[in-house]
């Protein structure tokens, strides 16, 4: 009788043999924390689409922000949903804003957390576009003065990074612009690069209320059969000044997370996004899956296809599982 020669399954027969020749590791480090934050006080209201995922008034996400610190993960990224809404979002760049305030708080409660801030509109305006509306026409070039604007308000909150993810033309380079003008060269971008037009982001959609009023966002995010474009995208934003590339959503374009990483010398992200995050709850739900199991697995695929970073609603979880 012939016996295989190599076998494989040597190094496989006990955890501490496969934990010794991991290829991959995911670690805290990895891991960024999305929070919503609202108006209000005293309130911490759990999103129905998002199993284990809440609205934050300013006053409670302090105590969410020292949570996280206290659990090793290094940063958040903070979406704000304002009470009042127009056509040009002009609550997203005030000084008194809901991000604007949840910076400055969250800066002087958890001061070692890395705080970045979502750039965009879409949570600002009440037709829940990206940018500035025409009719039913979204404006590239007028919408960046509005994208530069608010990304300074949260650079003088005391931000220490922002991510514009509108897929405005030119929004990185015209941010840039604006921040280095007004003293923050040093703040960096870490931009949206390849964000595509995806069915994965309702739940996100719900938690802050910018559904589109007409129409879709397929006219300026990426159209998902496109690979070859990400490349452009990515390398656009490389040229115009980001110091961090972000594709999104992350396990359905796993290919694109990929290729940056092979292409890009910048850290990658990828955002683990809130479908992707609550079809794994749902199924866990169900008794379909083992969800923590599950959820692990998942965002181990987003780092072994090449992530440095990783936003994903599970980052407390996950930092709470993760050994040093």
């Amino acid at each position: 009788m012939s016996f295989p020669q190599h076998r494989l399954r040597r190094l496989r027969g006990s955890e501490k043999m496969r934990r010794m020749v991991a290829e991959t590791r995911l670690s805290r480090d990895d891991l960024l924390l999305p929070l919503f934050i609202v108006e209000g006080s005293g309130v911490r209201e759990p999103i129905a689409s998002m199993p284990g995922v809440y609205h934050f008034s300013v006053d409670q996400v302090v105590d969410e922000a020292k949570r996280v610190q206290d659990l090793g993960v290094p940063g958040v990224m903070l979406f704000g949903i304002p009470d009042a809404k127009d056509a040009r979002g002009s609550g997203a760049d005030q000084a008194d804003g809901i991000v604007q305030r949840a910076v400055s708080a969250i800066k002087e409660g958890a001061s070692e957390l890395c705080v970045i801030t979502d750039v965009c509109l879409c949570e600002y305006t009440d037709h829940g576009h990206c940018g500035i509306v025409e009719g039913e026409e979204v404006l590239n070039d007028p919408s960046l003065e509005r994208l530069s604007l608010t990304a300074l308000s949260h650079a003088r909150a005391g931000a220490d990074m922002v991510a514009p993810s509108d897929m405005m033309d030119g929004r990185v380079g015209a941010i840039r612009a604006t921040l280095d003008q007004h003293g923050f060269e040093n703040l960096p971008i870490l931009s949206y690069a390849a964000k595509y037009a995806s069915a994965f982001y309702g739940p996100f959609r719900d938690a802050v209320g910018s559904a589109p009023e007409f129409g879709d966002r397929r006219g300026y995010q990426m159209d998902p059969p496109n690979r070859r474009e990400a490349l452009r995208e990515l390398r656009a934003d490389v040229e115009e000044g980001a110091d961090i590339l972000m594709v999104k959503p992350a396990l359905a374009y796993l290919d694109i997370v990929a290729d940056a990483r092979r292409t890009f010398d910048l850290p990658i992200a990828a955002y683990h996004v809130s479908g992707e995050y609550s079809m794994i709850h749902a199924a866990a739900m169900q008794g379909w899956i083992d969800g923590e199991r599950a959820m692990l697995e998942a965002t181990i695929s987003i780092k072994r296809a090449g992530a440095d970073i990783i936003l994903t609603y599970a980052a407390a979880d996950l930092a709470a599982r993760l050994e040093d």
